[in-house]
C-alpha cells in the first residue's frame, strides 16, 4: 500500500511517500480503506518529536495520522455486526476496553490508551487497522473528508462545553482562536448544539468574518483589542460562563480574567505554552472551576457523528491535499494561516 511514513524525526523533509505492507488485522480489529486522513498539530509534533512524542527507535516505518475516514475492507474474526464495505470515521484515541473505566463507559480515562498516528502507526496510508470498537458509522450524508476532520477537534470541544462544562443555552462562552480546528467546533458546539452565546477570539476580518458564518456571535480581534475588556463589554460586566481553551499560556491572563462568577475553564491544548499563573483567591471567592480533557469517549464520538449527520455541525475543511502532497500539508500547518481542517485524500 501507499503510506507516508517517517523513519527519523526532524522537518517535513523527514516524510516519506511509498510502499509499506498492509497492516495486519487481530481478532478485535477492522481494517479500513482510508479515504481521507485529517492533520492534527500531533501529526506535527510527532514528526518533530517533541512535546513528549519521540521515539526512542526506529525498528520500522512509523505512519503518522490519527484522524481518518473509509470503508471496512475486513473484519476480524472475533467481530460480529460489522460490514465490509460500512462507511466509519475512526476515533484515534485507543483503549484497552478492558479496564473499570472502560467497562464503566468512562473510556477518557484509559490508563492503556494511546493514540493512533503517535503511539502506533496510523492513517497517512490507503489502509489503517484499528479496533472495531474505534471505528464509528457515519451516514451518507457525511462526506470522507469531512467525517476525518471530525474526531480531535470536536471530542475535548465537545467535553468541554456540554459534558464537564455543562453550558447552557442561557450562558456565554468564549471559544479561543476561531480558525483552529478545535476552535471551528467549539463555536459550533456552543452555538448549533446548546444554543449559548458564543464569543472568540482571531487575528485578523476575514477570519472573524469566517467565525461569525459558522455561528459566532461576537468576535474579538486579540491584534488589536484587549480580550478581557471587550468580554466585559460584550457581557455587561459579567463574564463568561465557559471557557474553551486549546492554545495555553499566551491567553490565559486575559482569558481567566474574563471568567465569570461560578465559571468553568476548560483547557485542551498548549501550543502557546505549558505553564501559567493561577490566580487561586480568584478561583475560591468566585466559585471557579479549572479543568483539563485530552480527547473524550467513544460515547461522545457516536453523538458527534449524530449530530455532523444532521447537518447540525459539519467539519470545516480549508484545503485537501494528495497524500503525497503531506509534506505541504504540514508546511501548511506549521504556517498556521489557514481556517479549520487541512485533510489528505487518497
Amino acid at each position: 500500500m501507499k503510506a507516508v511514513h517517517i523513519t527519523e524525526h526532524g522537518g517535513v523533509e523527514t516524510l516519506q511517500y511509498g510502499d509499506l505492507p498492509e497492516p495486519e488485522v487481530g481478532p478485535n480489529d477492522v481494517k479500513v480503506r482510508v479515504h481521507a486522513s485529517a492533520l492534527n498539530r500531533l501529526d506535527v509534533y510527532t514528526r518533530a518529536g517533541v512535546r513528549g512524542t519521540r521515539r526512542r527507535n526506529f525498528d520500522s516505518p512509523h505512519i503518522l495520522g490519527g484522524d481518518s475516514a473509509g470503508e471496512i475492507v475486513e473484519i476480524g474474526s472475533a467481530i460480529r455486526g460489522r460490514e465490509v464495505g460500512e462507511r466509519v470515521v475512526v476515533n484515534p484515541r485507543m483503549t484497552c476496553n478492558q479496564c473499570r473505566f472502560c467497562s464503566s463507559g468512562e473510556d477518557e480515562f484509559c490508563q492503556s490508551s494511546g493514540m493512533l498516528g503517535s503511539s502506533r502507526s496510523g492513517s497517512y496510508a490507503e489502509f489503517v487497522s484499528v479496533p472495531s470498537t474505534s471505528a464509528v458509522a457515519i451516514p451518507d450524508s457525511l462526506s470522507f473528508e469531512e467525517a476525518a476532520s471530525l474526531p480531535t477537534v470536536y471530542l475535548p470541544s465537545w467535553t468541554i462545553l456540554v459534558r464537564k462544562g455543562a453550558l447552557k443555552p442561557w450562558e456565554t462562552a468564549l471559544v479561543l482562536s476561531a480558525s483552529a480546528g478545535v476552535g471551528t467546533a467549539g463555536i459550533q458546539v456552543a452555538k448549533h448544539v446548546v444554543g449559548a452565546t458564543v464569543i472568540t477570539t482571531t487575528s485578523t476580518d476575514e477570519k472573524a468574518d469566517r467565525a461569525r458564518e459558522i455561528g459566532a456571535d461576537h468576535v474579538i480581534n486579540y491584534t488589536t483589542e484587549d480580550i478581557a475588556d471587550r468580554v466585559k463589554e460584550i457581557t455587561g460586566g459579567r463574564g463568561v460562563d465557559v471557557v474553551l481553551d486549546h492554545v495555553g499560556a499566551d491567553f490565559w491572563p486575559a482569558a481567566t480574567r474574563s471568567l465569570a462568577v461560578g465559571g468553568r475553564y476548560g483547557i485542551c491544548g498548549v501550543t502557546t505554552g505549558y505553564r501559567a499563573e493561577l490566580q487561586m483567591g480568584a478561583m475560591f471567592t468566585r466559585y471557579q472551576t479549572v479543568f483539563g480533557v485530552f480527547m473524550g469517549r467513544k460515547e461522545d464520538m457516536r453523538q458527534i457523528v449524530e449530530f455532523a449527520g444532521r447537518g447540525l455541525i459539519r467539519g470545516i475543511v480549508h484545503q485537501t491535499f494528495p497524500l503525497e502532497d503531506a509534506a505541504k500539508a504540514h508546511e501548511v500547518m506549521e504556517s498556521r494561516n489557514f481556517f479549520g481542517k487541512l485533510v489528505l485524500t487518497m
